[in-house]
């Protein structure tokens, strides 16, 4: 795995992506300084960017989506599409919030079909119910009457996540094998400060007011880690094999999922070969809280190398 890159030095690196264009190479590590002042989600808004709200893609309670409509592709070729799975610990979120449809707006308006989803929540509902959700999800895009309806690519679809939802899109990258165009694979993953390892109490800072171990056995629908099968299954990283797709990592250094997490997800990840950009960012932000101007560029060169998506 590389060293992380001194500050002065991805000062540097950064310039040089400017100029080439070009995002970090899936080998590649950096440490990254976010903006002084990070634009975040919530401070930018898409007025010109149409959501057909509320779409059911399945026939259980609670099971819809937002796609966000990019403008009509220039060249008249399909578009990928991203789904964007909201965090909240598994307990809480929802798709329409002002944050999570930002995101999925921006990435519309860069020429994407994108989609937020609700799936169900815990403790209600217990894995693997909130993973079947969104493997529904993409089986819903490939259908053919979504292909027609929003001139979409069936197997080019990637998955964006942060937090819990970077928990979900990791398992959209891991769960099963084989080809990532058919039933409920997805060509690429952008995980954002997922916890990814549920096998065992995931210590927090002491500035988190929950107890996270009680969050995640209440997700996994167990009274503790040592007889909780469903904890292996819920951990992204006990699942990655040689078919998985290209992965992108984001993480800062001192939130409150610990960096561990990621670092362990990311060196499976590359030991098993897979294509993995790794970004960490100084200081506490948490999940699309790092989407500043220069992470943006970032995910987006990735998505669109992986998903082979034109500007």
């Amino acid at each position: 795995m590389t060293r992380p890159v001194r500050p002065f030095v991805v000062a540097l690196a950064g310039i040089a992506l400017l100029l080439s264009g070009c995002t970090p190479a899936g080998s590649a590590a950096e440490v990254v300084e976010p903006a002084t002042n990070p634009v975040y989600p919530q401070l930018r808004t898409y007025p010109d960017i149409p959501v057909i709200a509320d779409v059911e893609y399945g026939d259980i309670d609670g099971q819809q989506l937002d796609v966000c409509v990019p403008d009509e592709a220039p060249s008249g070729e399909p578009r990928a599409a991203i789904i964007v799975i909201h965090g909240g610990s598994w307990q809480r979120g929802d798709k329409s919030n002002i944050n999570w449809r930002s995101v999925c707006q921006w990435f519309a308006s860069e020429g994407f079909v994108a989609v937020s989803v609700n799936y169900r929540l815990a403790p209600v509902t217990t894995f693997p119910a909130q993973l079947q959700d969104v493997q529904t999800v993409v089986r819903w895009l490939r259908d053919p009457a979504q292909v027609s309806a929003y001139d979409l690519d069936p197997d080019r679809i990637g998955a964006f996540g942060g937090s819990a939802g970077g928990n979900l899109a990791a398992l959209l990258g891991t769960a099963g094998s084989g080809s990532w165009t058919e039933d409920a694979r997805v060509a690429a993953v952008a995980d954002f400060s997922g916890p990814v390892d549920l096998r065992t109490a995931i210590p927090t800072v002491d500035s988190y007011n929950q107890n996270f171990g009680t969050v995640v056995l209440e997700y996994l629908g167990c009274a503790d880690f040592e007889n909780c099968p469903a904890s292996a299954q819920a951990s992204p990283v006990t699942l990655v094999d040689e078919t998985d797709p290209p992965f992108f990592v984001a993480h800062s250094t001192e939130e409150f999922i610990p960096l561990s997490q990621s670092e362990s997800l990311v060196a499976t990840l590359r030991g098993t070969g897979i294509d993995t950009t790794f970004v960490t960012v100084e200081g506490t932000l948490h999940s699309i809280a790092m989407l500043d101007d220069d992470m943006r560029g970032r995910v987006l060169g990735f998505f669109r190398a992986a998903l082979q998506q034109p500007e």
